[in-house]
């Protein structure tokens, strides 16, 4: 009998819509309002570290994170085989809402506008839309990839339940979901979320990874909140035995799951792109990654 290894494993690959894709995404949702003269450099970051999935949204500054991709597409054609792209539809302010058909096809075709291109590799219903079936839902997606507009479909913010009822009325797999989920936010470990990925081969993509920040700055929202200043001090004296920082441990404890989850990280930073994949150097111990969930939690395991 062999022993088990120290240390978790990270693997830094994986497979999306039939292409080789690294464990970490890039993430668009802060592009509106920077200049587009320094979106190559982001991407380029994220390239160098092997983030080849670049993740956006329609909603996403009405539209003009897909526009400003869209644009530098356009001068640099050879960017599009480098990168997969992922995108979202379904939110329609002030509605909130829209799944239906109609509105699903028309907003990734508009998507596919902006982005200068033909096809994305996934395009996923940003969030559930409580007045539109799941048929008519799946019947759209379906559309889309027979269409050959998507390779791949997927959700976002979906629960477990809604996930399996769309599957239920789909004639293609549900390839990507993207819950909220960081060391702060744990919830996708309990609700069945990652445990049905896992059976169904979904891929998982975490947004706010960081959540939203403190998991970086060490600047909880309310440094009253013991669990979360007990959580900083976990991730502190993990980054402190790596000679690493606590934002890689906060990343390497969601991609030690078995589930292959795929951080998305936002920052418009180039340098803290590349830093970012100090997550995969992390040595982290199975003790170490349940005292991250303990300190989230504020209760020992049971």
């Amino acid at each position: 009998m062999t022993d088990a290894p120290k240390h978790l494993v990270l693997s830094r690959h994986g497979t999306l819509a039939g292409r080789e894709v690294g464990r970490l995404a890039y993430g668009c949702w802060r592009l509106p309002g920077t200049p587009q003269e320094e979106l190559a450099g982001k991407i380029d970051a994220a390239l160098e570290v092997n983030a080849n999935i670049i993740d956006t949204a329609a909603v996403y500054g009405a539209g003009e994170a897909e526009r400003m991709l869209g644009v530098l597409i356009s001068e640099r054609p050879a960017l599009r085989d480098a990168i997969v792209i992922v995108t979202k539809g379904g939110i329609t302010p002030p509605v909130p809402y829209d799944s239906t058909k109609r509105h699903l096809i028309a907003s990734c075709e508009d998507s596919l506008r902006r982005l200068n291109c033909e096809q994305v590799e996934v395009f996923l219903i940003h969030r559930p839309d409580f007045l539109s079936a799941p048929a008519e839902a799946a019947e759209a997606l379906t559309e889309l990839v027979e269409s050959g507009k998507v390779r791949s479909v997927g959700v976002s913010n979906y629960t477990l339940e809604q996930t399996r009822a769309l599957q239920a009325f789909l004639d293609v797999p549900v390839a990507v979901t993207q819950p909220e989920f960081s060391a702060m936010h744990t919830v996708p470990l309990d609700d069945g979320t990652l445990d049905y990925a896992q059976s169904a081969s979904i891929l998982p993509m975490a947004w706010s990874p960081l959540a939203g920040g403190p998991l970086a700055t060490g600047r909880v929202p309310d440094r009253a909140d013991l669990r979360a200043a007990g959580l900083v001090a976990v991730l502190d004296r993990i980054a402190d035995d790596n000679g690493s920082t606590r934002e890689c441990v906060a990343l390497a404890w969601l991609l030690a799951h078995p589930a292959g989850v795929v951080p998305i990280i936002g920052t418009q930073s180039p340098e803290r792109i590349r830093v970012a994949a100090g997550a995969f150097d992390i040595k982290m111990s199975r003790r170490d990654w349940y005292e991250i969930l303990e300190a989230s939690r504020g209760a020992p395991m049971p």
